[in-house]
């Protein structure tokens, strides 16, 4: 395991180097969630690719910090991870809240992306009143009250048999994260608003939605792909909100073939 000191938080990640001429994949992942939940897709880049994922303030081994946080508390824990570890020129991978903090790396330190892939996500996810009512729910029964409701946009309903192992592990997942650190994220996700942001990226980009998605629609992803110049708009059939988990090879074959064209359009250098 490996940890850094950023602003003063403890953030959990691990970086597996590939090489100098490797392109560097950079995965955020969503609200609820660890940095587990890309274990499936990492054999798929594994030794063509730098890869580093990590767990966000609030989540997983990191530091709680103090919540509640802004989306700009995140951005700046992504940005100093690149900086301690002297990583520029990215391709940031970013599900759910981890696409609103790849777009606020990208519009406060654009020499740090070189792509992104959006995945599950938008320019801006819910309203206020929505986010409201979570974080009031959390506060007064807990995690455990809202997970039938989380799980049923998470995950298609084939996948949510109770004889699926691995279900029953990622309800685990999200009722093991800290609380206030889970209502935290949703405040951060209720103040975010990258609508002008996004008609401003001038990076490559990979819109992904999940054609059963309760959280982010493919209609809400769609719209962000509709905003930003260029950018590629792709659906996975049956999968929800957590691609990486319930259909990890089309999730990851997406993303591979998104890069390849990218490395394939780069001109040769002299």
């Amino acid at each position: 395991m490996q940890f850094a000191s950023i602003g003063g938080i403890a953030i959990h990640y691990d970086f597996a180097f590939a090489g100098a001429d490797k392109p560097v994949l950079v995965f955020s992942n969503s609200l609820g969630t660890d940095s587990r939940i890309w274990h499936q897709e990492l054999a798929k880049f594994t030794g063509d690719f730098s890869i580093l994922t990590y767990d966000k303030r609030g989540h997983g081994l990191s530091d709680l910090g103090y919540p509640p946080y802004s989306i700009d508390d995140h951005v700046a824990d992504l940005a100093g991870l690149l900086d301690h570890l002297e990583l520029s020129d990215t391709i940031i991978v970013g599900l759910s809240v981890g696409g609103l903090i790849a777009q606020g790396v990208y519009a406060a330190r654009p020499e740090l992306v070189r792509a992104l892939v959006l995945s599950n996500t938008a320019h801006k996810i819910g309203t206020a009143e929505m986010w409201n009512a979570r974080i009031a729910a959390v506060g007064e029964n807990g995690i455990a009250s809202i997970l039938e409701p989380v799980m049923q946009r998470w995950f298609t309903t084939p996948y949510r048999s109770p004889d699926n192992a691995a279900y029953r592990g990622y309800c685990n997942m999200l009722l093991r994260q800290p609380a206030a650190g889970y209502a935290g994220i949703c405040a951060a996700i209720r103040d975010a608003d990258f609508t002008e942001a996004a008609r401003r990226i001038a990076v490559p980009t990979l819109c992904i939605a999940g054609d059963e998605d309760g959280s982010t629609p493919p209609d809400l992803v769609r719209a962000m792909a509709d905003l930003i110049p260029g950018s590629r708009f792709e659906m996975i059939e049956g999968a929800a909100h957590i691609p990486c988990v319930e259909t990890p090879a089309a999730h990851a074959a997406l993303i591979r073939d998104f890069i390849q064209t990218l490395i394939s359009h780069q001109p040769d250098e002299d």
